[in-house]
């Protein structure tokens, strides 16, 4: 039905396959069968390190960015749970999928956020797919960053709003285009940190933005939560407090180690949301095995700053190295650190980002190429996480010393 087209895709360099890990067992992998150059002790319990098609990797493209995935704390959590409320939850929300759980987990959020509510979903793509809708209709207008996440995207095309996209990060742009708005409701919507070139929005601005007139500011603080500010994101980061006309969007999936997403938010919104999230009300309800996953993350993150520590220290020793060694990172300011690679390999720069990466590949980096149309420039995204050690990092920096990349 589709040769064609995934022709066309192959031709271009951009056909996407999914590559997924295996897990590691000393009784069934034994040591002849593996590849013996990966230069580390492999780690089984981590997602700094994969297994791939028998290969072992260091894996700089996990958002595992504190390495609660595999903290035994949170593990043994789902373990005294999973007794209890089993498998699935078996329905709804608003039926009976949720348990006592989902509520103690949204008291936390909230808290954690400075809140008076909060809500949560089966994922960041649910989620704002489904509350961008909720909270906008054909009298609105939304005001969107040009580099927000896909799920923004389209979270703005089902919505009835009048739909205006700003330049990345632009401020200026924004205030001259929601000073030409009158009598609608005003919806500025940003990641806090961009996804794929881990820059960080400038939130006092848009703050003062939306104060002076009267927008509701939406913050998806996906790749923020767990990260900036002591953990609890971005609007701390920046030393602002939370008010009735910001919504914090967040996901327990990458820096909680977790799954599934949240709103935080007046009690208002939140009691709006439940009866229009159409997401929310007609998915099965995240299982208390992952609920639970997610208190636990969320208690370790508030009660011990060391695995954030180590995170900043990781991503400024990998930061700091790429630059002494000359490469282009665009404007990373997070433990997301892209790298453009100079057209060493070939003058089409998808593939010469295929190439690079398939070159990290054999000496056993895993940082997949990030290429078009999920990015107009094609590079290496390198993510960070508290889990990496220095040894992994600096093998890093010269296996791509070696590669004669500068």
């Amino acid at each position: 039905m589709f040769k064609e087209e995934i022709e066309k895709l192959i031709q271009k360099k951009l056909l996407r396959v999914i590559k997924d890990r295996n897990a590691y067992r000393e009784h069934f992998y034994k040591e002849d069968a593996l590849d013996k150059s990966f230069p580390f002790d492999f780690k089984s319990k981590s997602l700094s390190h994969i297994l791939i098609e028998g290969q072992k990797f260091v894996n700089f493209s996990s958002n595992d960015y504190l390495g609660l995935s595999h903290n035994q704390r949170v593990i043994e959590a789902v373990k005294e749970v999973i007794e209890i409320f089993g498998i699935g939850a078996g329905a709804s929300r608003l039926l009976s999928g949720g348990t006592e759980l989902h509520q103690e987990l949204e008291k936390k959020v909230a808290k954690f956020k400075g809140t008076e509510a909060a809500l949560i979903f089966n994922s960041g793509y649910t989620l704002n797919t489904s509350v961008i809708p909720a909270i906008s209709d054909e009298k609105s207008v939304i005001f969107s960053d040009e580099l927000n996440h896909a799920s923004i995207i389209d979270g703005c095309r089902l919505s009835a709003a009048k739909k205006i996209i700003y330049r990345h990060t632009d401020m200026n742009h924004l205030s001259e285009l929601i000073k030409k708005e009158e009598g609608r409701r005003k919806i500025v919507i940003t990641d806090t940190v961009f996804s794929m070139d881990g820059d960080i929005a400038p939130l006092k601005d848009l703050y003062n933005i939306c104060l002076e007139n009267d927008a509701i500011l939406y913050l998806d603080d996906a790749h923020g939560t767990g990260v900036l500010g002591n953990g609890r994101g971005a609007l701390y980061h920046f030393g602002l407090n939370p008010t009735n006309w910001i919504i914090q969007m967040g996901t327990f999936s990458k820096a909680l180690g977790s799954f599934g997403a949240f709103i935080a938010a007046d009690k208002e919104i939140i009691k709006w949301l439940i009866n229009k999230s159409r997401g929310l009300i007609f998915s099965t309800a995240l299982p208390a095995t992952i609920v639970a996953a997610s208190i636990k993350a969320l208690e370790i993150v508030e009660s011990d700053f060391s695995l954030i520590d180590s995170l900043w220290e990781n991503r400024q020793r990998l930061f700091n190295g790429l630059k002494k060694l000359g490469f282009n990172t665009l404007k990373s300011q997070t433990p997301i650190i892209p790298l453009v690679p100079p057209h060493l390999y070939s003058e089409d720069a998808v593939e010469n980002v295929n190439i690079l990466s398939e070159m990290l590949r054999k000496k056993h980096i895993y940082a997949p190429g990030i290429r078009p149309p999920t990015v107009k420039i094609p590079r290496i995204r390198f993510s960070v996480t508290a889990a990496h050690t220095s040894e992994e990092i600096d093998y890093l920096l010269k296996s791509l010393t070696e590669l004669k990349l500068r």
